[in-house]
This record gives structure tokens, sequence and C-alpha cells, in this order.
């Protein structure tokens, strides 16, 4: 048996990256309808594997906006989603890059989605798309008069640098603190996700897509969370028993695709391998 592994409620969530989508400015290079399929092709094949949900996101999009405007991409987004949940059958989220909150949660409230991903939800960060000011204010109503949809949120997000962290580094560097300093920073930004921007989840990645996290700040963060802990990027088959042990689920995007690539199209038996790991961890637990 591993010691202190309990898959039972373990996620284990698919990412379905789409190409380009449709814009007024730029006219997608793929035909939309194509796109719907093999967005509810991809979302069958990793619900009949036994992904416990996915995750549609507008990879293609980049350089990401800090902010998705452009009604046709937001309407395309929706017609989307709506197709992966009526033909998945299970948990769907939405993630409208690069920090599109509030029209995530506008689309999963009519697309039916059950949760969506926010990379700075109190957090400001500094990325390629600018300075990216926290989501949580924008949030506020339509939360409230729309309950049911859950906020999964990046801390200390990949492909960016936190502003607030960045500084707090810089003081503790120069007043030479050491590791007590980060941990109480953690814990600090910890309650802060939960308390007041009302997080249902937290996400930790490493630097960049493809990158795991170091899993000395996956533990840190699940000391303090008393919500769930995600790994967001970098999991494979070798480091999956680890970091499922010291977190509540995995989001797998990078490795499940074609030549274990982001942005590349589903490759189903790279799926199947990752899900028959997960089920072999899982065994090796009962016995």
């Amino acid at each position: 048996m591993v010691e202190g592994l309990n898959l039972s409620e373990k996620e284990v969530l698919g990412v379905i990256h789409l190409p380009r989508l449709p814009s007024i400015n730029l006219k997608a290079e793929t035909p939309f309808e194509h796109i719907v399929e093999q967005a509810v092709l991809e979302a069958r094949i990793l619900s009949e594997l036994g992904f416990t949900g996915v995750i549609v996101e507008n990879f293609g999009d980049s350089p990401f906006h800090k902010r998705v405007k452009d009604p046709l991409t937001i309407a395309s987004m929706s017609i989307i989603v709506r197709e992966v949940v009526k033909n998945s059958g299970y948990k769907v989220g939405v993630n409208l890059l690069r920090n599109s909150g509030r029209e995530a949660y506008s689309i999963a409230v009519a697309a039916g989605a059950k949760f969506i991903r926010v990379n700075a939800l109190v957090e400001t960060i500094v990325s390629d798309s600018g300075v990216i000011e926290p989501e949580a204010p924008r949030l506020r109503s339509i939360r409230f008069n729309y309950p049911s949809v859950e906020v999964y949120a990046d801390i200390l997000v990949k492909h960016s640098a936190s502003l607030r962290a960045s500084l707090s580094m810089m003081e503790a560097t120069s007043t030479l603190l050491a590791k007590g300093f980060i941990e109480d920073y953690v814990r600090e930004l910890v309650e802060e996700y939960v308390d007041r921007g009302k997080a249902n989840a937290l996400i930790v990645t490493g630097l960049k897509t493809g990158e795991p996290p170091p899993l000395q700040l996956v533990r840190l963060i699940k000391k303090y969370s008393p919500i769930p802990v995600l790994v967001g990027s970098g999991v494979t088959l070798e480091n999956l028993e680890l970091v499922l042990k010291h977190s509540d689920g995995v989001i797998v995007g990078s490795y499940i695709k074609k030549n274990g690539k982001a942005g590349n199209p589903l490759d189903q038996a790279r799926a199947k391998m990752f899900i028959d790991k997960v089920r072999e961890i899982k065994n090796k637990v009962l016995q």
C-alpha cells in the first residue's frame, strides 16, 4: 500500500486545446463545425476512458489578449462548450485565456458547464499579455446571481510572475528572511484565495506549459488549503504517483496530446496510458 495516497476522490481532468476560434478581425483556419466535432469527440474519448472531466480551452488564440471581448469568439466558445456538455455527460469546465473569468463564467452558465479556470483571481500578474489585474471583483455579481458554477483558481500561475510575490521576495531577500517567510507568504496567499477570492479549488503549475511545479510548493499549498489542490501542468507517467500523493488531483493537457505537445490533437493511446497508470496506482493502494 502507498502511504498517504487515497484515490477515491481524486480528480483527473483532461484539457481540450481548441484551435484558433473565429473572431471579427481574424478568420479561423479550421472550419467551425470541425472544431465543434473534434472537441465533442475528444471529450467523449476521455469520458469513456475514465477521466473525471475536461476543461475546454481556447489554446489556439495565442498571443492572448488580457480579456476576450470579441463577440464572435465568445459566441463560438459558448456553442462548443454547450455541445461538449450535451454529448459527454460528465464534468466540463471553461478556460478563456488569458484571464476572461467573467466571460468564461457567463459561457458556463449558458452552456451548463460546472466550473471555470481563472489564471489570476486575487493576484496581479505580469505576463506576455501585459499586467493582468485580479478577476475576483469582476466575478462578484454573476457568482451571486448564478452560484452553480465553481471557480478553479491558479495560484502563482505559469507564464507569468505575481507582482505581489515578486515584491515580497525582494523584501525578504533584503532583510535576509529565509524559509519561514516563504511558508508564511504561501499561507497568507492561500487564505486570500479562499476567504476573499472565494475559490473552490486551487491549481498549482510550473513556470510554463508542460513543466511540473516544485513538489515542495504543492505540499505547502496543500498544507494550508481547506479546498482541493490540483496540479495543473507537467504531469507525466513518471511523476503521477508522487503528484497524486500530495494533491487532490491533476489537470493533464500536454501529455495526452500527439507527441506530448500542447495544442496537438488528442492522442487516444497516450490518454489511455495515463488513465491506466492512475488505475495501476489505485490498485497498488488497495493491496
